[in-house]
């Protein structure tokens, strides 16, 4: 259900830089999503679909660069992608780790006309 208020701020956010570059009209809206965020596309999806009527954004099309969960290793420092809840080092098992990516949500570009 968080997708809901996340769908809502972005559209708020799209609208409000739309306006500013006096746009008639959004193509297309580029958002970068951590799979640590739990985001699901498919909501998103649908709450912009719904939100969006009647706006200048309405019909345009939501692009998702979706970004694994990477980590590196204090005890090694090697960097590694995090699978299925795994969350040990698979060079030296250690399992003290910094998140280095994966938590990313954010607008990274809008197309408008």
């Amino acid at each position: 259900m968080h997708e809901l208020a996340i769908t809502k701020s972005m559209l708020d956010l799209v609208l409000e830089q739309a306006e500013r570059a006096g746009a008639k009209e959004v193509v297309k809206i580029n958002l970068v999503i951590g799979e640590m965020t739990g985001v699901v596309e498919e909501c998103v999806q649908f709450y912009f679909d719904f939100l969006g009527q009647g706006t200048i954004a309405e019909g345009a099309a939501l692009s998702f660069k979706m970004v694994p969960v990477t980590a590196r290793c204090q005890g090694c420092g090697k960097l590694f992608e995090i699978k299925e809840f795994d969350w040990t080092c698979p060079y030296c098992q250690s399992n003290n780790m910094e998140i280095i990516s994966g938590k990313e949500l954010f607008v990274e570009s809008i197309e408008v006309e």
